[in-house]
């Protein structure tokens, strides 16, 4: 464990409060001091969600330790048992609480509360959030479901959203619609939405679709060998993996496969002529492995983008995505430190970076276009709107969170055109957001352009490079360097620093900034 002011996921007991406040009738009993039910605010303010999550927080203070903690925790679940009557509970154990070593499940266990106790043993040193929420249902499941009749007609269990996910409640929506296209009627969605009694008749399904690996899967495997109920491998997040995943399901129940594509617009939009301002663009991927791998397919298959770079946070995910990094030539990035992404994004200088809520802080602070495809996300990606990535509309999404981002090329010609005019220059801002710095006196349209703004701290000219050498950029060559496109720009001045710096230069001019470019291009 280490310090970090971003982290791409929470302990786990944070995915154990994703999958309570997903199910209704199932109550979540946490031992943990005052100050982790920071949680809720995950669920209240950034999820929007109308309603606290179903948790109860024993919520020890410093002057407790010395006391019986245990008896705390023994109350509250007294307490939440007789508050909220819930059909089962959960209980366990905040990463600062383990190290009481207070056993919360064994206690739980034998108080003789009346329904389900569902002990939760999250390893908070060594896991994470996803990690979490994938144990937690795996035990849900474990205990609650049961071998059972089959239905007389095919149907399917959707498996794996939970609150706290990215588009979750919309591809939820755009799956069922999907599944219905093909006369396939939904058993149970768990564990959104899903109450212990659901639980327990999942065996009834003919088949699992497991919609996120994350958060499912052991789950998914548990039901394959103890119900003998298989469980689908692809994910229909765009056009060619929906279309497979419908292919798959319909194999799987002995069914024609039906889909109706009229409602499909991202093929038209890759094969008008406007896609030939998308064609080779290059971009950085960076998230969740299952987001990340459908994205990565679709950005090279069917937008035409370059993949660059791809990488994912949660080691569980870690072998797929190498495989797909493999297959498209390229060295997976895995690892929770964004510090390490920064770093490789500079060094890939894309052009485009599909990631999540850190990538696009990173994106900001290099200058890059850049959409976000993959938790963790902030408020503006829980839309009021439909908006899911699954499905047929899930793919039309897609389309256009890719391309929003992205200065078409057009815009690119008219931009480098007017670049000294007193609106289009650097440092002014869009012009889309009005008066974003009010004019000064004597300033009007007619006027000659204001001066552009101070450098950011990441422009200042004085640096050190490779060698420790103090090196500056002087004003002409600042000047220069800035009509370089925004997506190179970065690249352009390593290089020539690095070239500066081989030739014993202490100064860059514009005449080394081009020598520099001459070098570069042998």
């Amino acid at each position: 464990m280490k310090l970090s002011v971003w982290t791409y996921e929470g302990p786990p007991h944070v995915g154990a409060m994703r999958v309570a406040t997903a199910m209704k009738g199932l109550h979540y009993v946490l031992h943990a001091p005052q100050g982790d039910t920071y949680a809720d605010l995950l669920f209240t303010m950034i999820e929007r969600r109308d309603h606290r999550p179903p948790v109860t927080y024993t919520t020890f203070q410093a002057r407790d330790l010395g006391a019986d903690t245990a008896d705390l925790f023994r109350r509250a679940c007294l307490e939440a048992r007789e508050r909220f009557d819930p059909e089962a509970m959960i209980v366990g154990a905040s990463c600062t609480a383990e190290l009481i070593q207070d056993d919360p499940g064994g206690m739980a266990e034998t108080m003789g509360l009346g329904i389900p106790v569902i002990p939760l043993e999250l390893p908070s040193y060594q896991r994470k959030e996803n990690f979490g929420a994938d144990e937690t249902f795996y035990q849900v499941v474990r205990r609650l479901a049961a071998p059972c009749d089959r239905t007389a007609a095919p149907t399917v269990n959707l498996i794996g959203a939970t609150a706290l996910g990215f588009r979750h409640r919309d591809d939820v929506t755009e799956v069922t619609r999907l599944l219905a296209e093909m006369g396939v009627a939904v058993n149970v969605c768990a564990p959104w939405q899903a109450r212990p009694a659901d639980i327990a008749r999942l065996g009834a399904a003919h088949l699992n679709v497991l919609l996120y690996p994350e958060t499912g899967e052991s789950a998914c495997r548990w039901m394959e060998r103890e119900l003998g109920l298989p469980y689908t491998r692809t994910v229909p997040i765009g056009v060619g993996a929906t279309r497979a995943f419908v292919a798959e399901v319909a194999e799987a129940l002995g069914i024609e496969a039906r889909m109706d594509e009229s409602r499909l617009r991202l093929p038209w939009y890759s094969a008008s002529v406007d896609s030939t301002y998308l064609t080779g663009k290059r971009v950085f991927l960076f998230g969740d492995g299952t987001h990340v791998t459908a994205l990565a397919r679709i950005a090279r298959d069917e937008i035409g983008f370059e993949v660059v770079g791809l990488g994912c946070y949660n080691r569980e995910q870690a072998r797929p995505v190498r495989a797909l990094a493999r297959e498209m030539g390229l060295e997976a990035l895995v690892t929770d430190d964004y510090l390490e992404v920064e770093a490789a994004i500079e060094a890939a200088a894309p052009e485009l970076i599909l990631g999540t809520q850190m990538e696009r802080h990173i994106a900001k602070r290099f200058g890059i276009p850049c959409a976000v495809i993959s938790a963790p996300v902030h408020v503006q990606d829980f839309p009021a709107r439909y908006a899911p990535v699954m499905g047929i509309e899930g793919a039309n999404v897609l389309f256009d969170t890719l391309v929003h981002p992205l200065v078409m090329g057009l815009e690119e010609h008219l931009l480098t055109m007017f670049r000294a005019d007193f609106e289009f220059h650097d440092a002014a801002g869009p012009s889309h957001h009005g008066g974003h710095a009010p004019a000064r006196a004597g300033e009007g349209r007619g006027a000659a352009p204001r001066p552009p703004e101070a450098a950011s701290p990441r422009d200042i000219s004085a640096k050190k490079n490779d060698a420790g050498v103090s090196v500056v950029w002087l004003p002409a060559a600042e000047q220069e360097l800035r009509k370089i496109p925004f997506f190179v720009r970065g690249k352009a001045r390593r290089n020539t620093e690095t070239f500066a710096a081989a030739r014993g230069q202490t100064e860059i001019s514009v005449e080394t900034l081009y020598e520099a470019k001459a070098h570069y291009a042998r």
